[in-house]
């Protein structure tokens, strides 16, 4: 066993899903809307669609699938366009604010099962990362499959308690008079990358 290859496979998860992005803001909103138990049924999605991503990986990386790399680039502008959509809610939803002053939790993150699967298996940060990053790592075990099966069982422990804190700290900060300057921040981020996705794909190669 690669210990010290599957510390830095745990370092770098924690790290991309703890990044600000369309999953760690959906779950987030998620929460301050609906509590725990919504923010958990949006984990779930997020889940089930990585491990959806990790699946297809495992397939290219035996040889019993291929993507056309055009239909892959597809895929991602879409990704792209459907992120920059709620980019654009947040801040719309950020700069508008009650009669009272105070924001109301984001209507386009409202979060679920069903929003949580689609926004995962559309963020070109998770198709890439599984399309590429991910077999990077296959080499902790001497076994292919024990390490695929490591590698995975360790993305669902690490995704769901990171995603649990993070739903922890925004449920702090929605407390704070700063909150609406911060969604705000986090619906540019999101147009940010899937404009700057959208560039590369088109454009990077």
């Amino acid at each position: 066993m690669n210990f010290s290859e599957l510390l830095l496979y745990i370092l770098a998860v924690v790290v991309m899903i703890a990044t600000p992005g369309p999953v760690m803001l959906l779950v987030a909103s998620a929460g301050l809307t609906g509590g725990y138990r919504k923010a958990l049924q949006t984990i779930v999605g997020t889940n089930l669609a990585s491990l959806i991503l990790i699946a297809i990986s495992v397939l290219i990386l035996k040889g019993f699938l291929k993507i056309d790399p055009q239909w892959f680039a597809i895929v991602k502008i879409l990704g792209c366009v459907y992120i920059a959509y709620l980019g654009y809610q947040i801040i719309q939803e950020a700069l508008s604010t009650t009669a009272e002053g105070e924001l109301q939790p984001s209507r386009a993150l409202s979060g679920g099962f069903k929003q949580g699967f689609l926004v995962a298996i559309s963020n070109p940060k998770d198709i890439i990362f599984f399309a590429a990053f991910f077999p990077q790592f296959i080499q902790v075990s001497s076994d292919i499959d024990l390490s695929l099966m490591i590698l995975t069982i360790t993305w669902i422990i690490l995704d769901f308690s990171t995603l649990t804190v993070v739903y922890l700290a925004f449920n702090r900060l929605s407390k704070s008079r700063w909150y609406h300057k911060l969604l705000g921040a986090c619906g540019a981020i999101l147009l940010l990358v899937a404009f700057y996705s959208i560039y590369m794909t088109i454009f990077g190669n």
